[in-house]
């Protein structure tokens, strides 16, 4: 009559309560991302390619200053 002696319910609730503890993180990995990931600003992003060779310093300067001048609070 007594045979599981309140293991079965009890384990299972344990188990219950595991499970939704892991759903909660996962969702909530999803909904805010990983940690220390952001994106690139326009002007590291600048940086990068004239450090990777992709653009030349003249088109660095050209660029930055494009980037400066429409900055907010930027001169012009």
């Amino acid at each position: 009559m007594f045979f599981n002696g309140g293991f079965g319910m009890g384990g299972m609730h344990v188990t219950g309560w595991f499970l939704w503890i892991i759903l909660i993180g996962v969702i909530l990995f999803i909904v805010f991302g990983r940690p220390g990931r952001r994106r690139e600003t326009p002007h590291e992003v600048l940086r990068r390619r004239l450090a990777s060779g992709e653009i030349t310093t003249d088109e660095y300067e050209k660029r930055k200053a494009l980037l400066d001048r429409d900055a907010p609070g930027g001169k012009g």
